[in-house]
């Protein structure tokens, strides 16, 4: 059922690609998760909810660049948008209008943002929201959930992949990157996602000592489970209790919903970290909140508590791009997203029931997962593949790669409002069938 002749084939465009860049790059690529077994496929060009590789292969996206792309590729209106800002200029070391005009609509739309800051990456905006807590506060440590990813900061690494060796009882905080010194650990706490006993134990026992709890409403590292709202009540009445700032990483949550994930948790933060789709495929990031939280950013009454800049912070391109893929996510297309997303989940469930084989779908809004076991999930434990589970899962990833299918490596999907209901149906035969042919 294979639909490429040109991968895995050694012969290939995307194969010459790969050792032209092994001499130049680490590994020969430039992002981890761009790599696959044997070799990268290389991308020429994007068509909608399609990508066409350098071989002229086209697979439907359902990555949609982890989650950037909510209008698929090459939208006309945000393509539009970016020429007309770089015919004026690309970059410059003053501000434009297109920053605030983006920043407006941010502010009217998410009820607990009231000024923006902007950045280049959810890297950034994470970790310049974790600054802003800690010069609040004037506390040094944070919390984080087990699991949860939150770009490459070192705090905010710290347990994004712990294994059953050495994720302890309650969660241990464990390295993700081998340079990131003891102290980073020593001043993470790390808590288990929506167990709300053990979580507030793990949480008023650092009491004092928390600038900030950061948190993703469903994170993507183990299926976009969303958080239970008991969950949601007590990270609220203990972040009031112990005086720390709530962080909520909505870099790409604020896919699931028109005034943002936290309007349909019911959650109140004090800070909200943006990127991905409010930049309309350009680089990004953002930090938004209310006016007493973001004052720390503020140099009105001199050098701000927490300093931050970029050269190419706010460039006009982003700005303006973020600012035409945001006004097409009327309420309506986030409507359309959600329902496309609940029939692929369908469509899913559907192709494992028809193939026999044990698994499920996990997700919300536009947005799923598929596992490759049956076991209830609620957190990243028990998310986690046990077994030959990993295998399969990576070997499923490629068939659907030959397929015609594009998904995260960890078998997670980012719907766009390009894409068509027949395009989900179509998936839906593929995935069956591969089940099948792997037993």
């Amino acid at each position: 059922m294979s639909i490429s002749t040109t991968w895995p084939n050694r012969n290939s465009r995307s194969a010459e690609l790969y050792e032209r860049a092994k001499a130049v790059l680490p590994g020969g690529i430039s992002r981890l998760q761009t790599l696959v077994d044997p070799f990268p496929i290389y991308a020429e060009r994007g068509e909608g909810a399609t990508i066409v590789d350098v071989d002229g292969t086209r697979r439907l996206d359902m990555m949609n660049n982890f989650a950037s792309l909510i209008h698929g590729h090459a939208r006309a209106e945000v393509i539009d948008a970016a020429a007309q800002a770089a015919r004026n200029g690309s970059c410059f070391a003053m501000p434009t209008e297109a920053e605030i005009a983006l920043a407006e609509l941010l502010c009217a739309r998410i009820s607990s943002v009231d000024r923006v800051r902007f950045c280049n990456s959810g890297t950034e905006a994470v970790m310049l929201a974790l600054k802003a807590a800690r010069a609040r506060t004037g506390r040094a440590r944070i919390a984080k959930i087990e699991g949860a990813y939150h770009g490459m900061y070192d705090y905010a690494e710290v347990s994004l992949d712990p294994a059953p060796h050495n994720w302890g009882n309650d969660p241990n905080s464990v390295r993700f990157a081998t340079g990131s010194p003891q102290a980073v650990l020593d001043d993470t706490v790390v808590f288990p996602h929506n167990d709300t006993e053990a979580a507030e134990r793990i949480l008023r026992d650092a009491g004092d000592s928390l600038a900030a709890i950061l948190i993703d409403p469903a994170p993507g590292v183990f299926g976009m489970i969303p958080m239970t709202p008991e969950f949601v009540v007590m990270i609220q009445r203990v972040a009031h209790d112990i005086g720390a700032s709530i962080i909520i990483d909505e870099v790409i949550a604020l896919r699931l919903g028109y005034h943002g994930a936290q309007a349909k948790f019911g959650i109140e933060p004090d800070y909200t970290t943006f990127a991905k789709i409010i930049g309309g495929g350009f680089p990004v990031g953002a930090v938004g909140g209310t006016e007493d939280a973001m004052s720390v950013f503020s140099h009105e009454r001199g050098k701000p508590l927490n300093p931050s800049s970029g050269t190419f912070t706010a460039n006009p391109v982003s700005m303006s791009t973020g600012l035409a893929t945001m006004e097409l996510m009327t309420p309506e297309a986030y409507a359309a997203l959600d329902a496309m997303g609940a029939h692929a989940r369908m469509v899913a469930a559907q192709a494992f029931q028809a193939a026999g084989v044990e698994g499920q779908v996990t997700g919300v809004g536009g947005m799923f997962t598929i596992h490759l076991h049956g076991r209830p999930i609620t957190d990243y434990r028990s998310a986690y593949p046990i077994g030959d589970e990993a295998a399969r899962g990576k070997a499923l990833h490629l068939a659907l790669l030959e397929a015609g299918f594009i998904m995260s490596p960890r078998l997670s999907a980012f719907l766009s409002t390009a894409m068509t209901f027949n395009d989900i149906d179509r998936f839906g035969t593929a995935l069956e069938a591969v089940l099948q042919s792997q037993g």
